[in-house]
């Protein structure tokens, strides 16, 4: 994740993603005559907050007297998400913005929120994040409040809280299928063999680091790469690929781990779509260069390219001969590289059915990982296969996967191992690993990080980085997120050896009760060849989508039920801040279908 992704973060939050009066509340004053006040509308219900008491709320310890009666929800919590404010170059944010808004995702973007705002139309909207973005390069909700080109501001409450429901609801779900997933692949036995060593450690050699940089004549194309040595080689060739605006330092502990077990690791950096090549072109992008579609085939090319000249290297009479296993190669990919190795594993893009995906998924309802999938779909053809016959296993941390291969990854013949983290906001569980592991059918693993996010296996020292910094999801790191390193390392290293004559010894590793050995506190692991019963029933039914609610008739009833109106107030509250909230949201889902049979029955819907 870098800052211009982080940007499109932002914009999912600040249009839904914070809650759905929130969202609402984003919207709304003059430049000249900031709005007075703010309409909750339920129904023919109306409920009015004046704009300078929320500015007060956010400066002062107690609550000013006209928002009293609100004190149920305005909690701490809201007031930081008040106050909270992000820097970023109003420039990129302006570019990003008018390419947005030239899109179809932008009017979609757009006709979703005007349904929310009654008295807001899209040019509205847009004169006030340009205004917004023109007079300050602090993104915040009061200074947005500040800019707004409308004097009142009138927020339809129900369709607010059903738009809620949407936003980035993949991450929702896979905080709600946490605990089967939990308990589904909790070890009902434990080896009770002892391990003689421990794979978390550091093997005996010292390690070499060597960068270099390979250029590929063929694509105008520079290919920076570390190499990971140490004297005695042995085992498969490794084979590293970061994230969407990463480097090639952002495993770098693993790569010094391994080395020292005598595998020969190799970082390799895809400059089209680093940190650094984003950083250079911040001015006058647009969104559709935040990830170029040919960064798609260009990153396992890259890799194709490197194994090739690694090859040539092996022979020559120098200080690498012999150190590269290109014939056995070991693949490892966090994120945007998950997809580089499953692309490199055999498993073809299907550029259709992911078209259809992109055109068909309203914008509110993708995670950060689906806005990138999506850059795909302009590649000009339906499908490509980019598999190279020396990868002989993958390792796949929080991978993107949606649906860039359909129903390909069956394609997949090598062993595969995906960690999945449960609180990951960028590539969520069941979209981007559950998913896709039920449609695997090789020999595979699914490692489980329940509490752990997208960057919680990022190295020590890339946590001050610019790509840990930009992410405005909240993310476990540094020392908090050790027990995942720790993991990483003993794991990584047992699947690796599998390809060894030394596999026997390593067995043990890969058992589901040695995972749960790892866990500590607030970071439980675990381990499963198969999804439990529970969860690939879970998620054959999440396939299909609810189906449309009359808004009209919705209204009716909010007015007359008193305690759905009391639940959509605490549906806001727990939907703030659901990375702390998967027991209240199994109880909130629950609730809203018990109100559902007791209330609801004659609801009628759109066909």
């Amino acid at each position: 994740m870098n800052f211009l992704n982080a940007l499109l973060v932002f914009l999912l939050k600040l249009f839904g993603g914070m809650s759905p009066i929130l969202l609402s509340l984003i919207c709304g004053l003059s430049p000249v005559l900031a709005a007075e006040n703010i309409t909750l509308k339920v129904g023919m219900l109306k409920h009015q907050i004046a704009v300078e008491d929320l500015h007060t709320f956010t400066k002062t310890e107690t609550l000013p007297p006209n928002l009293k009666p609100y004190h149920f929800f305005l909690t701490d919590d809201i007031k930081h998400l008040l106050s909270q404010s992000f820097t970023i170059d109003s420039l990129i944010a302006q570019q990003f913005l008018a390419d947005l808004f030239k899109s179809d995702d932008g009017e979609r973007l757009l006709k979703q929120i005007t349904e929310v705002l009654p008295n807001s139309d899209s040019s509205t909207i847009k004169e006030g994040l340009q205004l917004l973005l023109t007079q300050t390069n602090s993104l915040s909700i009061i200074n947005f409040l500040r800019v707004y080109p409308q004097e009142n501001l009138t927020i339809d409450v129900t369709k607010s809280a059903m738009l809620g429901f949407q936003v980035n609801s993949s991450f929702i779900q896979s905080r709600l299928i946490s605990s089967h997933l939990d308990k589904g692949l909790k070890s009902s036995s434990f080896s009770h063999k002892l391990p003689q060593f421990d794979p978390t450690s550091p093997g005996k050699q010292a390690v070499s680091m060597k960068t270099t940089v390979f250029y590929d004549n063929s694509r105008k194309r520079y290919i920076p790469l570390d190499i990971y040595t140490a004297k005695y080689t042995q085992g498969p060739l490794v084979i590293m690929s970061h994230g969407f605006a990463s480097d090639r330092r952002f495993l770098s502990y693993l790569a010094k781990h391994l080395a020292s077990y005598g595998m020969t690791v190799v970082s390799i950096e895809h400059q089209g779509s680093d940190i650094h090549a984003l950083l250079k072109t911040a001015t006058g992008i647009k969104l559709s260069e935040i990830l170029p579609s040919a960064e798609f085939i260009d990153r396992p090319q890259d890799i194709s390219f490197v194994l090739n000249q690694l090859t040539l290297l092996n022979t020559e009479n120098s200080k690498f001969k012999g150190k590269f296993n290109t014939q056995k190669v070991s693949m490892i990919g966090h994120s945007f590289g998950g997809y580089t190795a499953l692309a490199l594993g055999g498993a073809s893009l299907d550029l259709k059915a992911l078209r259809r995906f992109c055109e068909q998924q309203l914008p509110l309802k993708r995670s950060p990982a689906d806005w990138l999938q999506c850059a795909a779909g302009e590649l000009p053809y339906p499908q490509r296969n980019l598999k190279d016959n020396r990868i002989k296993q993958i390792i796949l941390f929080n991978p993107i996967i949606g649906q860039l291969f359909g129903e390909n990854l069956s394609q997949i013949k090598t062993p595969t191992l995906i960690l999945s983290a449960s609180d990951d906001g960028i590539t969520p569980t069941i979209s981007h690993q559950l998913k896709p592991f039920q449609k695997m059918t090789t020999e595979k693993y699914i490692l489980v990080a329940m509490g752990g996010t997208h960057m919680s296996i990022t190295d020590m020292n890339s946590i001050n980085s610019a790509m840990a910094k930009s992410t405005l999801v909240r993310e476990v790191m540094g020392p908090n997120a050790e027990p995942v390193r720790r993991l990483v390392r003993g794991i990584s290293l047992a699947f690796i050896q599998q390809l060894t004559s030394d596999k026997s010894d390593y067995e043990m590793f890969l058992h589901p009760s040695y995972v749960e050995s790892l866990s500590e506190n607030k970071l439980q692991f675990r381990l499963g060849t198969e999804l439990p019963v529970s969860v690939e029933t879970w998620l054959n039914v999440s396939s299909f989508e609810p189906p449309k609610i009359n808004l009209a008739s919705l209204q009716l009833k909010l007015t007359a039920i008193p305690n759905l109106q009391g639940y959509f107030v605490n549906a806001r509250q727990l939907l703030i801040r659901p990375q702390y909230s998967s027991e209240k949201l199994n109880d909130l889902f629950t609730g809203l279908l018990n109100i559902h049979d007791d209330h609801f029955d004659k609801w009628s819907y759109i066909k």
